[in-house]
């Protein structure tokens, strides 16, 4: 999607675009945990603090300085990317690399106020139990090419 600058980054061959928070501990681990479990390629990510980052953010009208959620871009090449957030965009992941078992079937029948509840309570806390890095993730060169805007 030349939209967000990918295709002249030379990065990224993905469908989705996953936006974390490159600084957060949950976030980090929750990047390498996604990495491992996605053997084809599905995902690829960059950190809200990226130009790749901010501008998808801007493009769908959310905040760039508020950057507390966990935002799933479905189709990001496409002419007509959605936006998915918080506990949606977890069970997309979820869904999508057939993780999870019984709590994907579980958690995909909670309505999405209770749904975004729950996250925003693990949200709120995610730097005092996963702690503040002062980096973005650096990935090895076999996964680089997942990154956008490394």
């Amino acid at each position: 999607m030349s939209g967000f600058g990918v295709e002249a980054s030379g990065y990224g061959r993905g469908e989705h675009l996953i936006l974390f928070d490159g600084v957060c501990g949950l976030c980090n681990r929750l990047t390498r945990f996604v990495l491992r479990r996605d053997t084809q390629g599905v995902f690829d990510f960059a950190s809200f603090q990226s130009t790749t980052g901010r501008s998808v953010l801007k493009r769908f009208g959310r905040n760039t300085e508020t950057l507390t959620t966990f935002y799933i871009v479905t189709d990001y090449r496409s002419d007509s990317p959605s936006l998915l957030a918080k506990g949606r965009a977890a069970l997309f992941v979820m869904s999508t690399l057939k993780i999870g078992g019984v709590w994907f079937h579980v958690f995909s029948i909670f309505p999405r106020g209770l749904l975004d509840f729950g996250y925003e309570l693990v949200a709120r806390n995610r730097y005092r139990f996963f702690g503040r890095m002062e980096s973005c993730i650096l990935p090895g060169e076999e996964l680089k090419k997942r990154f956008i805007d490394v």
